[in-house]
């Protein structure tokens, strides 16, 4: 097998290096990857061809092909002798079923001895679960996966009603204290229909473990928080952040429910991609689905442009100070990053570092 195709994502426990391995990311949406079609997308530093057979069968494949390095998201489904399906590679048209096996070397005449059996590309397992696909990136590249993808509350009505991408220049451990940061708010969310200078107030929020992470106990939403208004009733609220970069906020006002779903993928060691999604079976959600998605959306690109803005900063390699309460989430992050490291290189189960806690902070 050529060296290349063994390389799997580096893990690290120091904030802003590596990547966390053994882990599910989110590739994409179901409904979005058509039977026949082929895409090329970067998961933690690693090129990966993932693709729907006509059949509809879900797989993905390092997305480089071992003969001449052409990418294989480039090439065409083939169906060989006796139905199977295989991809051929654009350049040549070496042929790779989505177990990574070689298949066939068109460019072999009959008489030509190779034994193509030795010969394949890296597979990565996938799982389609919610209308959503997650792809495993292991640090053994011949393992499978050892748990299944995540499964998120409130997951309703099919298709989720919003979904917006973009991608954040940081590392993921950046883009994710980012985003669970509880003190930016009023700095960079300032708007008239969600928070106003005159609105910061002390909050006091009870947290707690939960698989591979943590969660704001499900409470009220704060008053300055005006956005809630339009669900009406007396809605509930739960945040979890969940290993290797989700998190979300599951909404209930009596029988009904809102997701939103933040899935961060890290592409590489500067740029994560940032998947924003939101399920809900409740009336006022569906008729006001065009002013939700934009106030999503402003708050994503506002992030970013903070993001970007932040950058100037890092690249003079700081040290960062971290204070009590408002940064604890963040200090919980990379404790949990240092566990799941450990717990995967000493083969023993992950004990979550988090212990349940009330933090107070201002904004």
């Amino acid at each position: 097998m050529p060296d290349g195709e063994t390389r799997t994502a580096r893990a690290d426990a120091r904030f802003g290096h590596g990547f966390l391995t053994d882990a599910w990311y989110l590739a994409g949406l179901g409904h979005e990857l058509k039977p026949g079609r082929l895409t090329h997308m970067q998961v933690a530093g690693e090129p990966v061809a993932l693709g729907r057979s006509r059949s509809g069968a879900i797989f993905a494949l390092r997305d480089v092909c071992p003969h001449r390095a052409a990418p294989l998201s480039a090439g065409s489904f083939h169906r060989e002798v006796g139905g199977a399906e295989t991809i051929a590679c654009p350049y040549h048209g070496w042929r790779f079923g989505a177990d990574g096996a070689c298949a066939a070397i068109p460019s072999l005449t009959a008489d030509q001895a190779m034994d193509i059996s030795r010969i394949r590309v890296r597979r990565y397992p996938v799982a389609e679960n919610q209308g959503m696909v997650f792809v495993w990136v292991g640090a053994d590249p011949a393992a499978e996966p050892d748990m299944p993808p995540p499964q998120f509350p409130g997951v309703v009505g099919g298709r989720p009603k919003i979904a917006d991408r973009m991608v954040f220049e940081a590392h993921i451990d950046q883009a994710v204290v980012g985003l669970m940061d509880p003190a930016h708010g009023p700095y960079v969310h300032r708007q008239w229909w969600w928070r106003t200078a005159g609105s910061e107030h002390d909050k006091e929020k009870r947290f707690e473990p939960r698989d591979y992470g943590f969660a704001m106990a499900r409470h009220a939403p704060s008053k300055n928080s005006r956005a809630y208004a339009i669900l009406g009733g007396q809605p509930q609220t739960e945040i979890t952040f969940r290993l290797p970069g989700y998190r979300w906020e599951h909404v209930t006002v009596g029988r009904r429910q809102v997701l939103s779903l933040t899935c961060l993928t890290p592409i590489d060691a500067g740029r994560t991609q940032i998947t924003q999604l939101a399920w809900s079976d409740h009336p006022a959600f569906t008729l006001l689905k065009p002013v939700i998605s934009r106030m999503a959306r402003t708050f994503l690109r506002q992030d970013a442009e903070m993001v970007n803005l932040q950058n100037q900063g890092l690249k003079h390699d700081p040290t960062l100070l971290w204070i009590d309460d408002a940064d604890r989430q963040a200090k919980w992050y990379q404790a949990l990053k240092r566990e799941w490291l450990a717990s995967r290189r000493e083969g023993r189960p992950f004990v979550n570092p988090v212990e349940p806690a009330t933090l107070r902070w201002r904004s």
